[in-house]
Order: C-alpha cells, then sequence, then structure tokens
C-alpha cells in the first residue's frame, strides 16, 4: 500500500505584501500588483512531497499565500508516500548530486505506481503547474496536460548520474519549462527553456524575524544551551551531502585553539529516510564531547530554536559537499552572522569571499578551521562580513523576489505561450 491520499496544505500564516514593504521598499511592492493585476486571477497550484522539513517546505509556506495576497489563487499539494518511496526518491536526490546510484526495475515500478495512485486522487485545474524535485516528477505522465507544467529542480543538477538521469530526463522533457538555481545546473540535452530563480528566505517568518532578547535567552534555556563560550553552529538535516561528520573534524582542530562549543541543528524532513542514520555515525564520532555538551544535537523541528542560534552564534558554518542553493547560509547572512562555508553549488552566489563570507573548498578541514579562528580572534572583521552580508540578501534574497519572478513567468507565457532562456 502506498499511502498517495492527495494533501492539501493550508497556508495561514497572516503575513501580506504590505507587511514586507518597509524592508524590500515601494517599489517592489507596486511591481508585484501591477504585474499580478495584469493576471485577472490566474491559478497556479505547487506539488513537492512534504509541507515540513528543508527550504522547499520553507518557501512555499511564505511563497503561496504572498502570491495569493497579490491576487494570485495560489495552491499547494503534498504527494504522501511511504518509507520505501521514499528510500527510492532519496536515491534519485543522491544521484542527481553526482552520487552512482543502480535501480532495480522494481523501484522504478513502485516509483510510478507511487504518483499514479497519487494523480487519481489530484485535481488540477489550474493555469499554471508547478512540480517541485524528482519525487512527483513522473505526475505529468498521467494527466493530458492543458496548461504549462513547470519543473523545479532544487538540486545541483551539475554532474548527475547519467543512468538516473536517463530515467528521470524521460519525464523532465514532458514539461514546458524548468526552473533551476545555478546555471551550472543545466542540462544540454533538454530542448525546453531552463530558467534561473534562486532561492529566497521570507525576513518576517518565525525563523527569520527579528527577536526581543528575553525570547532568545529563553529559548536557550529550553534547550541547555550555554554561551559561556564562543558558539559555532551548523543548521543542516543531517545528510552526508552537509558533511556533519566533516564539522566534527573541524571543530577539533579550532577546539585545539579556542575552547568554544559547537551545536548541529537539523529536522528530520519526512521525504529524508537516511538522517538517523547518519545522525547516529556523527554522535559516535563526536564521543565523549556529546557527554560533556561541548557538541549539542538537535533534530527538531523549530523554527524559533534556528532564529535564536542562528542570531546568537559567533561563527555559522556550512560544510557542504554538495549544495543546490543552501537556505541557512541565506538564513545566517539575513541576521548579519559570519558565515564560513563550502565553495560549491549555490553558496558562491550568496558569499564574496571576504567580503560578505569565507569560501573554503569543502575538503580542506584546515582551511575552514583557520577562517573560523580568525573570525573569533577578530569580532569586528565578523561584524562587518555580518553587515556586508545583510545588504547583500536584502537586495538579491527575498521572498518578494521570488514572487515576483513567478509572476512574470505566469506574464510571458500568458502572452504568448513562450519563455526566454535565462
Amino acid at each position: 500500500m502506498t499511502g498517495t491520499a492527495e494533501i492539501d496544505v493550508i497556508c495561514g500564516n497572516g503575513r501580506t505584501l504590505e507587511d514586507h514593504r518597509n524592508i524590500v521598499g515601494d517599489e517592489i511592492i507596486e511591481g508585484i500588483y501591477a504585474r499580478a493585476a495584469h493576471l485577472g486571477g490566474k491559478k497556479m497550484v505547487h506539488i513537492n512531497s512534504t509541507s515540513q522539513g528543508g527550504g522547499v517546505a520553507e518557501m512555499l509556506h511564505s511563497l503561496i499565500p504572498l502570491m495569493n495576497d497579490a491576487g494570485i489563487a495560489a495552491e499547494w499539494k503534498v504527494l504522501h508516500g511511504c518509507d520505501d518511496f521514499f528510500a527510492i526518491t532519496k536515491k534519485f536526490h543522491n544521484a542527481l548530486q553526482s552520487e552512482h546510484v543502480d535501480l532495480p526495475s522494481e523501484s522504478i515500478n513502485h516509483y510510478l505506481e507511487t504518483n499514479k495512485q497519487f494523480s487519481s486522487h489530484l485535481s488540477i485545474d489550474h493555469d499554471f503547474v508547478v512540480v517541485h524535485d524528482p519525487q512527483p516528477l513522473p505526475l505529468i505522465r498521467f494527466f493530458d496536460k492543458a496548461q504549462p507544467w513547470i519543473w523545479r529542480c532544487h538540486v545541483d543538477l551539475s554532474t548527475p548520474d547519467i543512468g538516473v538521469w536517463a530515467i528521470l530526463e524521460e519525464f523532465v522533457s514532458r514539461y514546458d519549462h524548468m526552473i533551476i538555481s545555478h546555471p551550472a545546473y543545466r542540462r544540454e540535452t533538454l530542448t525546453m527553456d531552463q530558467m534561473i530563480f534562486h532561492p529566497a528566505i521570507d525576513p518576517l517568518s518565525e525563523k527569520n524575524r527579528d527577536l526581543p532578547a528575553e525570547v532568545i535567552d529563553d529559548t536557550l534555556v529550553s534547550f541547555g544551551i550555554a554561551t559561556d563560550k564562543p558558539l559555532i553552529t551548523q543548521i543542516s538535516r543531517f545528510d552526508k551531502w552537509k558533511d556533519p561528520e566533516g564539522v566534527i573534524d573541524i571543530f577539533l582542530r579550532v577546539r585545539q585553539e579556542v575552547d568554544c562549543r559547537l551545536v548541529l541543528c537539523g529536522s528530520m524532513a519526512p521525504d529524508d529516510p537516511e538522517g538517523w542514520e547518519i545522525h547516529q555515525r556523527v554522535v559516535e564520532k563526536a564521543g565523549d564531547l556529546v557527554k560533556t555538551g561541548d557538541v549539542i544535537m538537535i533534530t527538531c523541528e523549530n523554527s524559533m530554536l534556528v532564529n535564536v542560534l542562528q542570531r546568537v552564534s559567533d561563527v555559522i558554518i556550512q560544510k557542504s559537499l554538495r549544495e543546490g542553493f543552501g537556505l541557512t547560509v541565506t538564513e545566517a547572512l539575513w541576521k548579519e552572522r559570519p558565515v564560513v562555508a563550502s565553495r560549491v553549488g549555490g553558496i558562491p552566489l550568496q558569499i564574496t569571499d571576504g567580503e560578505t563570507g569565507f569560501l573554503v573548498d569543502p575538503d580542506d578541514t584546515e582551511g575552514f578551521a583557520d577562517r573560523i579562528l580568525q573570525i573569533l580572534r577578530d569580532p569586528a572583521l565578523g561584524r562587518q562580513l555580518g553587515k556586508n552580508a545583510k545588504e547583500h540578501v536584502r537586495e538579491h534574497f527575498l521572498i518578494t523576489r521570488l514572487v515576483s519572478e513567478y509572476l512574470d513567468l505566469m506574464t510571458r507565457e500568458n502572452g504568448n505561450g513562450n519563455l526566454s532562456p535565462a
């Protein structure tokens, strides 16, 4: 039994475009209203595989109500699969990010059958359909397409496993447009438009809004996080591509020079079955440091906690081996935190080395440690990096920009049925 009932996500966070006016300015807000007015209440649906955990769900929780506020009838539907289905799609995810994966025909059949069953519960009468990532990708096969379908791929497609990509490309090629996060993710074998939309954060979400000091203090006490020594934090799912084991190696080097504490905080997304296995490996590697409280590992889904950690940490790190974009980096930059991150995927789009943070090759443990120590020994440097970073995010990576890009896509498609490649 696959368990594929259609789920409608109700996004009622109460935030409006007007709430964002003081942050992004009148021109951007008025531009959104003007774009939407020309679309006359068009309907758009977004489809993915989880309503919580991970950047896609977080963006949709903000994007959907803002699109509706602008005048677009936007909905969000979630494919609900079983554990076997998500184990298969996690292999797709790993394969797209370069890992060689062998998938038996039974796995492919299960993948297709889950999407087929989901399609039988899925009502689509929208003007635009946006499907996110590999999990619901084959849905297009089970509909008589009467509107533009867009595949939004959030992972790093620069060097996918050839065999797995060949399987997925058969479905991708049925779409009218593909949205990716970086020019390097374009696939030359595809003939459809491949547009670049950078992910974005909502500055007013619980994870990113300003917090009073008492809320910060109370949250730290609730989770037993002491700030009696410098705090280094990585916010990420427990995923091998985020390399939490490598983070332990970096921390051990830094700790030889400066007495400090490490926090690894990451929720367990329902569509990521590998999380607990990776978590256990990190616990074993950290050893007694977990018992002494020098390494704190947190697995709950708590946006307020993430907000607090990103505000109080002396250094935020992101030691990804692959990274489609890295919204946890964006969040920390917005909070004016100094960030030391891997020079991979979409992270260099956000960090200009030495200006808005530091970039390090992902396998350079010593380089990570050196940059962290540089910031810990020179707090003024950290403050300047953070100040520069916030303005960079304000200009390029806020949710209102993403709303505008979707409206532009709808306007161009509505006008002549063709979009120009990015």
